[in-house]
């Protein structure tokens, strides 16, 4: 006897016995059926671009373990000069502050989204976008301090040569997924506070009325971004 699924797109039938356990493991019943195609592209994405950061951090982690030169402290190569004194790792934990506080407004962007309140949508993911844009000129600022220290992605005045290559490879690579990031939150707030998903204006990312799923599909990439930077964080600065 068959078996009669809802899904977002009317009434499927199941087959019964084992015929049905082969349709689940096929086409899953639940999460990619019911899924829209925006935001199981989103997810696809950001399962590609996990393998590229782990491949990174693996790299990472075997140059740092193989070499026979020292490495770096972090503690002294990443500290600021203030008040006379060197202060480890007081820029990087404000950027983690700034970028991990972007995560929650990002979060109630989407809340309020889905409530079809466009103006304070609007003003979350422009405060999302502003936090982010810090975040990246902070990250210019370590990297314009490291360069007139003297490294570079071949050598570096404090040990392993390798230091500057993983350094400005790993946090390069993060830094151009946060920009992008601010970039099409920037174009997404325009959109919400103009009205476009309540009225159906054509253009990109409003193909469906009253639809704030573009904000939901923005947070989750926004929430990846922030995710990879607590292990770039975890394994770069404080390994």
């Amino acid at each position: 006897m068959a078996q009669t699924i809802e899904t977002h797109g009317g009434a499927d039938v199941r087959p019964a016995g084992l015929r049905g356990v082969a349709a689940d493991f096929s086409s899953d019943q639940r999460a990619f059926k019911t899924a829209s195609w925006g935001k199981a592209m989103m997810w696809i994405f950001l399962l590609s671009d996990t393998f590229v950061f782990g491949c990174f951090l693996i790299a990472y982690m075997t140059a740092r373990m193989s070499t026979p030169v020292p490495w770096p402290n972090p503690s002294e190569v990443f500290a600021l000069h203030i008040g006379g004194e060197d202060v480890p790792l007081i820029l990087i934990a404000i950027m983690t502050f700034v970028l991990i506080s972007s995560s929650g407004t990002m979060a109630m962007a989407v809340n309020f989204g889905y409530r079809r309140d466009r103006r304070v949508t609007a003003i979350l993911m422009l405060l999302t976008a502003a936090l982010g844009a810090t975040f990246v000129s902070m990250q210019a600022f370590e990297w314009t301090k490291l360069i007139t220290e003297g490294v570079r992605p071949w050598e570096n005045p404090w040990g392993a040569a390798q230091f500057g290559s993983t350094f400005f490879m790993i946090t390069g690579f993060h830094g151009t997924h946060v920009t992008i990031g601010v970039i099409f939150l920037l174009i997404i707030a325009r959109k919400v506070w103009r009205g476009d998903f309540d009225v159906e204006r054509r253009g990109f990312f409003t193909s469906r009325k009253g639809r704030y799923e573009a904000v939901e599909i923005m947070g989750l990439y926004w929430h990846f971004v922030d995710l990879v930077w607590v292990f770039i964080f975890a394994f770069f600065y404080l390994w």
